[in-house]
């Protein structure tokens, strides 16, 4: 990394993906020894973190994609305003439902591994219009990381002043806390080692040198998505980089890279940072 994380004090952010602690292929389908395993990782590692703070959020799996696919909430912006607003009013309670019971799977996995989790569902303190911020309520996440809580967020469906309602990824929820927070660095996990090439080799590394090489060959999610997967997830790491908080996207399926990373020493995976690498495209040079 461009610079330790003793130069930066600010919280370390986690994203457990849908497709890590769910299938994404079958409806509300939570792996729950991918779960426990995480759970009891952090909390072996609290060393690392309970000193600057940590942030947990996670997808919506096969829970909140599933509710949402097929429906207004995943129509655009324009399709869902003019839309009969009884199609979305149900969209919007169903999603909410369904991923509600992810995140308490997930919350009581954090607890029972031993941490003190303080669940906070984005649609209380965020509101957009279209792509951009409408409000900001941080109150709350900040008072539960001052006590030495971990605050747990998730994709959601918000208030969206232009169009009524809008599902927010916990991507774009993250986007929103690095503006409020300055965290130190943002660790992804999912199920692969990081950013794949079209060869399925390893990008060890994205800056603004291969930024464009990289792009072209991330796509979206498998099994069922609304939001736009690994695309969607260097989009905004890159978005954090750019405001000078890097990010680290690894495969979590992996025991022990979640406790490396949060020290600040990753392996494998795909470091996303403003620096420029020596030369191109970095790779493993192995799938």
């Amino acid at each position: 990394m461009a610079e330790s994380l003793e130069e930066r004090p600010g919280p370390i952010l986690v994203k457990l993906g849908g497709s890590l602690i769910t299938d994404k292929e079958r409806r509300e389908s939570v792996r729950s020894d991918v779960l426990t395993r995480i759970a009891v990782e952090l909390a072996a590692c609290r060393a690392s973190w309970s000193g600057r703070g940590l942030i947990i959020g996670h997808g919506s799996g096969s829970y909140g994609h599933f509710a949402a696919a097929g429906t207004p909430l995943a129509a655009t912006s324009l399709v869902r305003a003019s839309a009969d607003p009884g199609p979305l009013r149900t969209a919007v309670a169903r999603t909410q439902d369904a991923a509600a019971r992810l995140h308490r799977l997930v919350v009581a996995a954090l607890l029972e591994a031993g941490l003190e989790p303080y669940s906070l569902a984005p649609s209380g303190w965020i509101t957009i219009r279209g792509r951009e911020l409408a409000s900001l309520h941080l109150d709350p996440l900040e008072g539960a990381l001052a006590l030495g809580l971990v605050p747990v967020v998730h994709g959601d469906v918000a208030v969206d002043r232009d169009a009524g309602m809008a599902i927010v990824s916990t991507e774009r929820v993250f986007e929103v806390l690095a503006r409020g927070l300055r965290p130190a660095w943002v660790i992804w996990l999912g199920e692969t080692d990081g950013i794949l090439g079209a060869g399925g080799e390893r990008i060890a590394r994205v800056s603004a040198a291969n930024l464009e090489a990289a792009r072209s060959q991330t796509g979206g999610s498998g099994g069922v998505d609304v939001t736009g997967g690994m695309r969607l997830r260097l989009e905004t790491a890159w978005e954090l980089a750019c405001a000078g908080v890097p990010s680290w996207i690894g495969d979590g399926r992996e025991p022990g890279v979640l406790a490396a990373a949060l020290r600040g020493e990753p392996a494998g995976g795909t470091l996303v940072e403003r620096r420029a690498p020596a030369q191109g495209i970095e790779s493993s040079g192995s799938p």
